[in-house]
């Protein structure tokens, strides 16, 4: 089976208290132990994964050593991006390429920096909500949004921090690469953080300051792939409705109708479970043979088996 495979917060740091290389490298150890399950049992992988902390490390250290010292380089957003992509695949392969010699698998693993296309005219452009980076006085908020454009808002009374806009992505510009490296067998990384948002300038692309939610790019890399199975892979067993109150309810699987009115009673977080939800539901209307699944990291082998998670599908 062809599967794309997101991975949540989790799956790269799941000690929300020790944000380091080192510790996010013993995360991804055990991580890497459920996708060569699933290689063990014969599937094909292709792995996208979100940078949400890391590159609001990255973005703040650059940040805090330009405030420093102004000949230290503010890089811009997409540039960290980069940065993130290539930081988190280096510990993910490093990782998945110990546990297939532990298993004496023969199998070759790489990350493909992933520049993602997205339309200029999104409307996640007109309203940016994604906050990144330090966090500033209101003062020093005034002078980044005069000098550098940024647009500031004041998150929950620690301060004033940039916030982005979070567009659809609209296709893969290394799509070919991809293709071809996953089609040879091999396992592929990318599309790291929802890819590097780019958009068209006419015959070029140009990054821009954003942030593409992981699960959606996963849901497009597997339209590409034409891949059998989307996984979505979190902190959860299974999705619930009435999430955290007397009456939740964990679904075993839900259909589409019923998946629609539950995100019109708002059963799913913004940018928790519904991002998943709907990356899930795109999957399955794109061709409803396909198969969408949310289910826990470390249970991933019994979701691919029917044995967790949730499963969304075009009708009972």
């Amino acid at each position: 089976m062809k599967i794309v495979l997101a991975l949540g917060g989790n799956a790269l740091q799941s000690n929300p208290k020790d944000k380091s290389a080192a510790g996010q490298l013993e995360t991804c150890k055990e991580t890497a132990k459920s996708i060569i399950d699933l290689i063990e049992q014969g599937h094909s992988i292709a792995i996208v994964h979100g940078n949400g902390p890391q590159v609001g490390q990255i973005l703040s250290s650059v940040e805090t050593a330009h405030k420093t010292n102004d000949s230290n380089v503010l890089f811009p957003f997409d540039v960290c991006g980069a940065f993130s992509q290539g930081y988190i695949g280096y510990h993910l392969q490093n990782a998945i390429e110990e546990e297939l010699y532990k298993r004496n698998i023969k199998k070759s693993v790489g990350t493909v920096i992933t520049q993602v296309l997205v339309d200029k005219n999104d409307y996640g452009f007109q309203n940016p909500t994604k906050p990144i980076g330090s966090f500033y006085s209101k003062d020093e908020a005034d002078i980044l949004a005069h000098e550098k454009g940024y647009i500031m808002k004041e998150d929950a009374g620690r301060g004033y921090r940039r916030v982005v806009p979070s567009p659809k992505p609209i296709d893969v510009i290394e799509k070919d690469i991809i293709k071809g490296l996953f089609e040879s067998g091999k396992i592929v990384i990318s599309c790291g953080g929802g890819g590097i948002p780019v958009v068209k300038e006419g015959s070029m692309v140009k990054g821009v300051a954003a942030v593409i939610d992981k699960d959606f790019a996963a849901e497009k890399l597997a339209e590409i792939l034409d891949a059998d199975m989307l996984l979505i892979l979190t902190a959860i067993d299974k999705v619930s409705i009435n999430f955290n109150s007397p009456n939740e309810k964990k679904l075993d699987s839900i259909t589409l109708d019923q998946l629609n009115k539950y995100i019109e009673e708002k059963q799913f977080a913004p940018g928790s479970m519904l991002p998943k939800v709907e990356a899930c539901k795109k999957f399955i209307e794109f061709d409803n043979d396909k198969i969408a699944i949310i289910a826990s990291l470390s249970k991933a082998k019994e979701a691919i088996n029917g044995l967790s998670g949730t499963k969304i599908i075009k009708s009972v």
